[in-house]
């Protein structure tokens, strides 16, 4: 009878103890979930509905009382000046792309051309809406890892293109590709970086999942997080190895 309680209290004591969970713990867990939910949505309408009073705020003024209805409704229409905005964009890319539309936008740049601040500021304008609207339809299609700042660290980046003009010219003997490396938590800004092609390591991930790992400073898709720990181990060794020779 002794050693059956001393089994029994010796099992009792090796038990793994219990871990409940406090009513603070758990209010502090729901909270972090409805944040989760929440914050996305709010910021995502809160955004929109800026960027939608931005537009009406400035076009609602140009357009005639009597085609705003806003001046006959007994409330306000939101989104109205953004609508006629698309419909005002539209319309002057058709007539641009006539030869009457060519020849006046060719007569106002030439006007713009000559006007000494103005004209800077013009071309630098089209230059970057150019440069946003031609790349639209030739996004980045590929993520791929590269030794950066130094080697040994690995760095993530948004391949782009093979390098074209100066760069291609300069840079020879080499497969030359431009890529943008950018930065955590706002993967807007960073760098352009012309690095060989031997040097980068294509990722199987999307560029959106590479996008949402930048934002998240790595804590979202932890299975590409895996993917990218065991290729840059892989790159090391065959780093090591060619050191090594």
């Amino acid at each position: 009878m002794m050693n059956d309680k001393n089994d029994k209290k010796h099992s009792d004591d090796s038990a793994e103890p219990v871990h409940h969970t406090g009513p603070g713990r758990r209010l502090t867990n729901y909270f972090l979930t409805g944040l989760v939910i929440a914050a996305p949505i709010g910021l995502t309408i809160y955004i929109t509905w800026s960027i939608i009073r931005i537009v009406d705020d400035f076009v609602k003024p140009l357009i005639p009382s009597q085609y705003n209805p806003d001046t006959y409704l007994p409330i306000t229409v939101p989104g109205f000046g953004l609508v006629i905005a698309f419909i005002a964009i539209v319309l002057l890319g058709f007539l641009t792309a006539n030869l009457v539309g060519r020849t006046l936008v060719q007569f106002g740049e030439s006007i713009l051309h000559r006007m000494p601040f103005v004209s800077v500021l013009y071309r630098g304008l089209k230059q970057i809406f150019e440069t946003v609207v031609s790349q639209s339809h030739s996004n980045f299609k590929q993520v791929g890892l590269i030794q950066y700042p130094r080697e040994g660290l690995w760095a993530l980046v948004f391949i782009s293109t093979s390098a074209k003009g100066e760069v291609a010219d300069k840079v020879r003997g080499d497969d030359i590709i431009s890529v943008f490396l950018p930065t955590t938590p706002n993967p807007t800004s960073g760098f352009l970086l012309f690095v060989p092609r031997k040097d980068i390591i294509i990722l199987d991930m999307s560029v959106e999942d590479g996008a949402k790992l930048v934002i998240s400073a790595g804590l979202v898709s932890p299975e590409y997080q895996a993917k990218m720990a065991e290729l840059a181990e892989e790159a090391e060794e065959v780093v090591h190895q060619k050191n090594t020779k």
